[in-house]
């Protein structure tokens, strides 16, 4: 009778309902509230045997946790009317709403995989635990960043959803859906790194705030550093640090987005631009250690400006388009060599629409000339952020980095050249 018997999910239950109550009462700090250790392991065993009663129709449990429900509703009620030392009703929704999720606890066990019932526990106990962190960042946002979070929901959830996956032009074999995941992609990785930027970091130095602008976009970051050189003369040799750290953090960008399209690309990239990384932070690291006694450090590059904007998105996807049907029809028209221009002339604008439309497949290309289009394209948008350097903070200002960027621009170059001709022979 006990062979089948599954002590599994008991054990489970029984533990996480223990380290639930252990987080509430360490929350509430001996305040008299229903629930805690003792408490929450009996509610999570007392479901888990509704369950196991009846676990076809579930009326057990459901009538449990009505029943659950019903006290916690009398209790929260009676509270009401009692004042805390500010005045305010000494009472929350987070008293009954873990004593509810503690009795479902048991059910969970049995019906869904373990992962679930720990995942919820971990869950409610960071939220449980951290309500001073949660409640200041809060007070720390504003509402235009609630709307943006907003967007960017609709654009992933409401929008993507309804695209079809069919080729809606004989012109290219980009879809619709394929078109917007660009789109995601791109504006996934920017908007994470300006938060990260802007609310988890940002009073840090500026070598970290160049690491996050070469995420959101290294192009924005040399001109913000190089423009800086002549409003704060004295950060001169921070700003050309952080000029070179942001291109060399370009390259994982590029990993990541080819990535997220074509794996196979994404792999062939990888040991080039892993090694102009590690070559451009060599270069940083070199500068930072040779003018590290005078080096001052200032905060943040000055990236403020959100990149979720449905506006930015749609223009993103007009581009990407028209750079697919024009890499397609170059590449049919003049072959590789006349994607290749193309690659060098788009690098002196925004190289994303160009760099997705070839890892997505637009152009249909073998993988070692999509490969090479690439780092031509990067090699090219480098050369065009030396120029700015130059141009905003001055030659001579700008000598280093300038040059850095030029070193990066023909490693990439070379490496192109050497791929492209191994396919051609």
């Amino acid at each position: 009778m006990t062979a089948g018997l599954p002590i599994a999910p008991y054990l489970l239950l029984l533990g996480l309902g223990f380290f639930f109550g252990l987080a509430f009462e360490e929350f509430h700090g001996g305040q008299a509230r229903p629930g805690g250790v003792r408490t929450f392991p009996l509610l999570a065993l007392a479901g888990a045997l509704l369950y196991r009663i009846d676990p076809g129709r579930l009326v057990l449990v459901a009538a449990g946790l009505l029943i659950l429900g019903a006290w916690l509703a009398c209790y929260y009620w009676r509270c009401l009317g009692r004042r805390g030392a500010d005045g305010q009703p000494s009472v929350e929704l987070m008293v009954p709403t873990c004593n509810l999720l503690a009795y479902l606890l048991g059910p969970i066990a049995f019906i869904e995989p373990p992962w679930v019932a720990i995942g919820a526990t971990v869950a409610a106990v960071l939220l449980l635990t951290g309500r001073e962190r949660l409640h200041g960042l809060a007070r720390r946002l504003e509402v235009a960043e609630i709307v943006t979070a907003g967007k960017f929901l609709i654009l992933t959830g409401l929008v993507l959803p309804f695209l079809p996956d069919v080729p809606v032009t004989h012109l290219t074999a980009l879809t619709p859906r394929q078109v917007w995941l660009a789109v995601l992609a791109v504006c996934t990785v920017s908007y994470a790194s300006y938060l990260l930027q802007r609310y988890v970091a940002p009073h840090r130095g500026g070598l970290w705030a160049a690491v996050l602008g070469g995420l959101y976009s290294s192009t924005a970051t040399t001109v913000v550093l190089a423009r800086r050189t002549r409003a704060a003369p004295a950060g001169i040799r921070q700003a050309q640090v952080g000029i070179i750290v942001a291109t060399a953090v370009m390259y994982l960008r590029l990993l990541i987005v080819v990535a997220m399209f074509d794996l196979r690309i994404a792999l062939a990239l990888a040991p080039t631009l892993v090694a102009l990384t590690v070559a451009g932070l060599l270069l940083a690291g070199a500068r930072y250690r040779l003018s590290r006694p005078q080096l001052a450090m200032e905060a943040g590059t000055g990236l403020t400006t959100n990149p979720l904007e449905l506006s930015a998105a749609l223009i993103f996807a007009g581009l990407f388009v028209i750079i697919s049907l024009a890499s397609a029809w170059v590449h049919g028209a003049y072959g590789n060599n006349g994607l290749y221009v193309l690659a060098a002339a788009v690098g002196a604008t925004d190289i994303d629409p160009f760099v997705l439309s070839v890892a997505s497949g637009g152009a249909s290309l073998p993988v070692a000339t999509a490969v090479a289009a690439i780092l031509i394209a990067a090699s090219s948008n480098n050369l065009l952020k030396a120029a700015y350097a130059a141009g905003f903070a001055g030659i001579r200002t700008a000598a280093v980095p300038a040059a850095s960027l030029v070193l990066l621009a023909l490693g990439g170059a070379g490496a192109a050249w050497w791929i492209a001709a191994g396919a051609a022979g």
